[in-house]
């Protein structure tokens, strides 16, 4: 299919969206699709720059930027991405603003329209209306269960044959050929003992403040956080400093090519959300999430450590993962003891996060997609 994707992430970029819109677009290529990509606003940059920022593996598609101004809240660019769209002829409109997605069904196109959150917002409240109300060829994706229960309950008029659930994904090749834990803390300096760490922004409600206790509380374990802009490293990293937690190293953002390698070179990978979770467009995403980091996690075989939020359990269960209470440090600093004196029960664990990663690539997720798209 020819499909024409309209997104209001900043290309390139560290946030979760942008990581994720790319992501979704690798695995549609990956699947034998042409696309080509409108963005607002792209930073001059040549697709290679992008490749490496975003550790692409996919045939090069075209990025087109338009330009758009945020007073007009992206109504221009999704005017002007779907105008040229039409000229492109497309099979298909894929996005995750609502503007394209209710621009698009206004002028009778076949329509996917990714969902990661509750719309809100009179002019968002009103388009998504117009949109799922519309008699065009449409789909929805959710990212979790939960959150489609909470769209449907808020918008009545929701579909559910209209409406599919696709959790994020990770680009299984990323994870192959990986080095033993040994040689991949040799190859990144690390020292040999212990390591433990989490990857992703440092937004609040992320975990930094447990995090740092956890290291405080085990003091011959390492602790690495990978990801973070500049201001944020630098305060937490002068907290730790000040707590006199020698064994605490932020490293910053990472680019995803390099991370695998990172989480190779860790023994486990936590997962330390708060009961509410911010994310790179603000909001709380702790009851609806599907956190990419996750199936990183799997897909790397590190045993896992995360908070016991239950949109979580639409993913990991408890052999895939060790469930601990949010926010309390004693429930994280048991479990934490219970996987560093239990090399079997690590293993296990690992095994089966391995297994559980195979479910979950971009390119199954796209396939599952557009396959439901065409039933």
């Amino acid at each position: 299919m020819k499909i024409a994707v309209g997104s209001t992430s900043k290309i390139p970029s560290e946030t979760a969206n942008s990581i994720q819109m790319i992501m979704a677009c690798q695995g549609l290529v990956q699947n034998g699709h042409e696309i080509r990509v409108w963005v607002p606003d792209l930073e001059s940059t040549s697709f290679e720059k992008l490749r490496k920022h975003y550790g692409l593996i996919c045939q090069k598609f075209k990025i087109h930027s338009l330009v758009s101004f945020r007073y007009f809240k992206r109504l221009d660019f999704s005017a002007s991405m779907i105008l040229r769209a039409f000229l492109w002829n497309p099979d298909l409109v894929y996005t995750w603003t609502i503007p394209v997605a209710a621009f698009a069904a206004f002028l009778g196109a076949t329509i996917v329209l990714e969902v990661h959150d509750i719309p809100t917002g009179k002019l968002g409240t009103a388009l998504f209306n117009s949109f799922i109300r519309s008699d065009a060829d449409k789909r929805l994706v959710f990212v979790s269960n939960e959150l489609q229960r909470r769209v449907k309950e808020r918008f009545p008029n929701l579909k559910d044959g209209e409406c599919v659930i696709a959790p994020n994904g990770v680009e299984l090749q990323d994870y192959q050929d990986l080095p033993d834990t040994a040689e991949a803390k040799r190859q990144l300096g690390f020292p040999e003992g212990m390591i433990v760490s989490c990857s992703g922004h440092l937004y609040a409600g992320r975990g930094v403040d447990l995090f740092l206790e956890m290291a405080r509380r085990f003091p011959s374990v390492h602790f690495y956080w990978f990801g973070g802009n500049s201001e944020q490293v630098s305060f937490y990293s002068r907290q730790a400093a000040e707590n006199g937690l020698e064994n605490v190293v932020f490293t910053g953002f990472i680019p995803k090519s390099e991370l695998p390698l990172a989480q190779a070179a860790s023994d486990i990978l936590i997962m330390p959300y708060g009961k509410n979770i911010a994310g790179s467009s603000g909001g709380d995403s702790a009851a609806i999430c599907s956190p990419m980091k996750m199936f990183e996690y799997l897909a790397a075989g590190k045993p896992i450590l995360t908070s016991d939020l239950p949109v979580i359990h639409e993913v990991l269960n408890t052999e895939t993962a060790v469930f601990c209470e949010a926010e309390n440090t004693d429930s994280w600093a048991e479990a934490l003891q219970t996987l560093l004196a239990d090399p079997a029960l690590r293993e296990s664990l690992s095994a089966s996060a391995r297994k559980e990663s195979l479910k979950h690539s971009w390119q199954q997720r796209a396939e599952q997609i557009t396959a439901f798209m065409r039933g």
